[in-house]
């Protein structure tokens, strides 16, 4: 698949998927569940702005939702940045290795290719950590008919947290520096955490709004 993600016709998207090509992947799915997540706290702001009864909340839903836009735009770019990063692991793994020499800078760049498939969708599940903040802010303030709406929000970042932070797993257990390692699995754990925290606050508030 060639070109931006984000310009793909999905059924295009998900035959590249489908295929046993290394790329697109998890990580690129963990970033468009974030996007989905995004657009779906925009949906929420935007069905709440100008509405009679919302008054009060107008002014907080214009502030969200020029973070949820922005932050949709910035998954989008992630979703690229993933398969990019991915595809310079596999680059160096064709490298020539006949030599001491040649064997070193191989190692070198395939252990960069590693570390940077780590820290892409690592900024992956931070963004959707903290749009899960928006999404519990929306749900518990924003129009009650779109209630639903923003929970679904908080799903798709919650299942965007927990894809991305697999992806960071699985290429931070190949790295030869076991701190480094160490250092991403424990922000795995902690974005997880926050992630269930922010997921059951949310559930609470879709809770209160059915009345």
């Amino acid at each position: 698949m060639s070109g931006r993600i984000a310009a793909t016709p999905v059924d295009v998207f998900l035959d590249a998927l489908a295929s046993d090509a290394p790329t697109p992947g998890g990580g690129a799915v963990a970033a468009l569940a974030g996007a989905s997540g995004a657009a779906l706290i925009s949906m929420v702001c935007n069905l709440t702005i100008g509405r009679t009864g919302y008054e009060e909340a107008e002014e907080r839903m214009r502030g969200v939702l020029d973070e949820a836009e922005a932050s949709r735009t910035v998954l989008l770019d992630l979703a690229d940045r993933d398969a990019a990063a991915f595809g310079s692991v596999m680059a160096a793994f064709k490298m020539p290795k006949e030599t001491d020499a040649e064997r070193a800078v191989r190692s070198q760049a395939i252990q960069e290719g590693y570390s940077a498939a780590a820290e892409v969708p690592l900024d992956i599940a931070r963004r959707a950590a903290e749009l899960m903040e928006l999404a519990r802010e929306v749900t518990e303030i924003g129009n009650a008919a779109a209630a639903s709406d923003g929970a679904c929000a908080a799903q798709a970042l919650s299942a965007a947290v927990w894809s991305a932070t697999y992806n960071v797993e699985i290429n931070a257990a190949a790295l030869k520096d076991p701190a480094k390692a160490q250092t991403l699995r424990d922000e795995v754990s902690a974005l997880r955490a926050h992630a269930e925290a922010l997921l059951d606050a949310t559930n609470v508030a879709f809770g209160a709004r059915l009345g």
